[in-house]
């Protein structure tokens, strides 16, 4: 038996986030100086600051990759990898796919293309609850919205022009669902982002990616990753595609782990995988005050 782990996507990001980090690491010397600033945990005091998708996305990946890494030789070989969103980087670096470097700098690109495409079709994200999917199928009809992320069978986020999302929150309440606008400032994961995904996959076809060392799952319908060829594909697709989260989530389960881990700030995936699987317990890297805490936690359970 063995532990699972889920790395973080954006919009849960705080100033204090893992505040157990080795500042002196060299991957959050190199993630600061992408971000370009002095003090990155002073630099999240604002908001705005914070949830720029340029910087979100070089944040949460070097994040999680110093906390793997600070972690990665206490814990036992992983059952399953699996990241959401953006943390998919994390997750396929961890998988060894790439390194450490790579993600980081791939997240700037990433990052970049995203914006790019956002410039041209300016929208957001929104988490809706309690409506199954026809009910969600008829909302995207008529308000032009589409799927971004796949979480529950009655839990999806919504993505789409600010048009859109604003014509969809009256409608989505009136039918009783719960609406929550995620810090997320453009369309991911839908069509608005397909020259993004084009773009990403350029930069993918020009690199030497490697098969995965780990069970690596992905945000698409692709499932289990087996080679290189499929992680980049993956990489590239999911950022124009609904995420399959749900789908993730089973296949991690199904790998039969002892323990979960989320590896990134807030804990949101371990919150949804304990609603889901009660009976195999997550935690989140966030939740701890040292990684030796972590490490025991995750051996008490893994064994």
């Amino acid at each position: 038996m063995s532990v699972g782990l889920l790395f973080s996507g954006q919009g849960t990001q705080h100033p204090q986030m893992l505040n157990w980090l080795d500042d002196s690491h060299p991957l959050l010397r190199q993630m600061t100086s992408l971000l370009g600033v002095s003090n990155w945990r002073q630099a999240l005091d604002d908001p705005t600051w914070a949830t720029r998708n340029r910087h979100a996305q070089v944040l949460l990946t070097g994040v999680a990759l110093t906390a793997w890494a600070q972690l990665s030789a206490g814990l036992p070989t992983p059952a399953a990898i699996a990241g959401y969103s953006v943390g998919e980087l994390a997750a396929f670096a961890a998988a060894g796919v790439f390194d450490a470097d790579i993600a980081m700098a791939l997240a700037v690109q990433r990052a970049e293309a995203m914006d790019r495409a956002a410039a041209q079709s300016p929208g957001g994200l929104a988490a809706v609850g309690g409506l199954g999917a026809p009910a969600v199928a008829a909302l995207c009809r008529a308000t032009g919205a589409a799927v971004a992320i796949r979480i529950a069978a009655d839990t999806v986020v919504l993505g789409g022009s600010t048009a859109a999302l604003m014509d969809a929150e009256p409608r989505a309440l009136e039918l009783g669902a719960k609406w929550s606008p995620l810090k997320v400032g453009l369309a991911s994961h839908t069509p608005a982002m397909s020259p993004a995904a084009q773009a990403f996959a350029t930069v993918l076809a020009g690199m030497a990616l490697k098969r995965p060392t780990t069970p690596l799952f992905s945000n698409t319908d692709a499932g289990r990753i087996f080679t290189a060829e499929q992680a980049a594909r993956a990489l590239a697709t999911q950022i124009a595609q609904p995420v399959q989260w749900s789908g993730c989530l089973e296949a991690v389960h199904a790998r039969q782990p002892a323990c979960v881990l989320e590896v990134g700030p807030g804990s949101a995936l371990a919150a949804m995988w304990n609603r889901r699987y009660p009976e195999v317990p997550a935690r989140s890297c966030d939740e701890f005050r040292s990684a030796r805490a972590v490490i025991d936690w995750v051996a008490r359970l893994a064994r």
